[in-house]
């Protein structure tokens, strides 16, 4: 009877969303420039901190080892105060994602949007005219409370808003917005590296992207579950008229009335709902994803790779200019991914995308190795510096068709609605904590593994390719609302789900 009453409802949800409309698109698009702001600052950190006069100014004692880099190619970094300038960001993201849920909640996603985009352009004015390292911390702590909010209710904008014939390759926006803000990042460095006060541009111009989304949240509507949820009916159903192309939104509203009204009347916090044992493949799905997706070594690359590039054998602009290379690499992975993740699906990207970066790890770990010796003491020749590269970018595009976009996908469309801020807010957490450990003991981790850091980040491709295909199911094509089905006909998770559940919510 469940599964009956989940065919009825995605059957005629079908109906009602089964064309795309330009209002949709737009909307999407718009609410997906958000990811402009988490894309310039991983791309724009990594190159400001191989910029002279950021380095004089404030980490003087990076050029002092610089000069002996000769004895270790790997550690020429390796400044707990330099990392600490990169992961303060992500910390002050995590602290934001264990509140967002509520805000998300309350204020609505369109206006948490809005909020993320203000609280980053105060950041990013700070660290354009940052003084002193405390200057440079509290900037980057604001640019990690706007992140943090912009990065909660953006993947549920678009997967609230988007139909589920195209939800994949409309929520694929974000990432691709991320990747522009990269690659943007990366062109502005390679231009203002040679500059005296080129960290100051590269710093401060962060206010553009931020201004761009702060006017953009004033275009564009809340989605419908978002209004519903705050007791907005009216402006729910004008909203569906306005994403949907169609004046026969009544059913949808409906449905969608009926699932607040059930989630408004457990007792439970969502907090406290949310580990039960039914929502169990939900929470481990949401925290293991973004997990894994940091463990494949990514950020690191984003955030170091100028540095990186240059510990390697490349000159100054010609590491900014390599980290460049990787930004075009990954803007056309992300293009190729949004064409066709609706139709193969998530699982497959991610396996073919995890197969395709354990290559490209366990290949540079073997090119680092043989260029410069067991100790990393020997130069780096040009030719296997351009293979570097070349590997390096083939990691890029694997990482860019699957696990770059997927992450934002998957745990925004797996939640029913009573718990879907409060899942989205874990799966953040998650991310961010991950991203602050890391870029924390990268440089460290590199200067001590060598080589043997990229063999570290393999291994967990390896684990994590294996993860997906034992616990992911497929939830291609899927109306949000029906998603719980596919707990119950998994060969494990349907110990957990509970088909009651599904009845309930259908």
């Amino acid at each position: 009877m469940a599964g009956g009453s989940g065919f009825e409802l995605e059957a005629s949800v079908t109906t009602i969303e089964s064309k795309i409309t330009l209002t949709v698109v737009i909307t999407c698009i718009v609410a997906a420039s958000s990811g402009l702001i988490f894309g310039y600052d991983l791309g724009i950190s990594g190159g400001v901190t191989t910029m002279m006069p950021f380095l004089q100014k404030f980490f003087p004692d990076i050029l002092k080892k610089a000069a002996s880099a000769e004895q270790n190619t790997y550690c020429v970094y390796d400044s707990q105060m330099l990392t600490l300038f990169t992961s303060s960001l992500y910390l002050a993201g995590l602290v934001t994602s264990l509140v967002a849920s509520q805000v998300t909640s309350s204020l609505g996603r369109k206006n948490t949007i809005l909020l993320g985009g203000v609280i980053f352009l105060l950041g990013g004015a700070i660290n354009g005219g940052a003084q002193n390292i405390a200057m440079l911390i509290i900037g980057r702590i604001l640019l990690g409370f706007g992140i943090g909010f912009t990065n909660q209710a953006t993947p549920l904008y678009l997967s609230e808003i988007a139909p589920p014939k195209w939800r994949g390759a409309l929520s694929t926006s974000f990432q691709f917005f991320i990747q522009i803000g990269v690659l943007v990042a990366g062109c502005i460095n390679y231009v203002t590296a040679n500059h005296p006060s080129g960290w100051r541009i590269s710093l401060g111009l962060a206010v553009v992207p931020a201004t761009m989304i702060t006017i953009g949240a004033f275009i564009i509507c809340d989605t419908p579950n978002s209004l519903v949820e705050r007791g907005k009916i009216d402006q729910a159903r004008e909203a569906l008229h306005k994403v949907r192309g169609s004046t026969n939104v009544e059913p949808e509203l409906e449905e969608l009335v009926r699932q607040s009204q059930h989630a408004k009347s457990m007792k439970q916090e969502p907090f406290v709902t949310i580990f039960e044992r039914q929502y169990r493949p939900h929470l481990v799905i949401a925290i293991v994803i973004p997990l894994f997706q940091q463990l494949t070594g990514i950020n690191m690359v984003a955030f170091y790779a100028p540095n990186l590039f240059q510990s390697m054998g490349f000159g100054h602009k010609a590491a900014l200019f390599a980290n460049i290379i990787l930004g075009f690499v990954n803007i056309f992975a992300i293009i190729i991914f949004s064409s066709i993740v609706d139709r193969v699906g998530r699982r497959v990207l991610f396996i073919a995308g995890g197969i395709q970066m354990l290559i490209s790890q366990i290949a540079v770990a073997f090119v680092m190795a043989k260029a410069t010796g067991v100790h990393g003491t020997s130069s780096i020749s040009k030719g296997n510096a351009a293979l570097l590269l070349v590997l390096m970018s083939f990691y890029s595009a694997g990482f860019g068709w699957s696990w770059g976009p997927l992450l934002w996908i998957i745990p925004s469309e797996i939640f029913p609605l009573k718990i879907r801020t409060t899942g989205q807010s874990i799966a953040v957490a998650v991310q961010f904590l991950t991203i602050f450990l890391l870029s924390q003991t990268f440089l460290t981790m590199l200067c001590h593994l060598k080589f043997g850091a990229f063999l570290f980040h393999g291994t967990w491709i390896v684990v994590m390719t294996l993860f997906i295909m034992l616990f992911l199911p497929e939830t291609k094509g899927l109306h949000l609302d029906s998603i719980y089905d596919i707990w119950c006909k998994h060969w494990y998770w349907r110990y957990y789900a509970k088909r009651e559940v599904l009845q309930n919510q259908h």
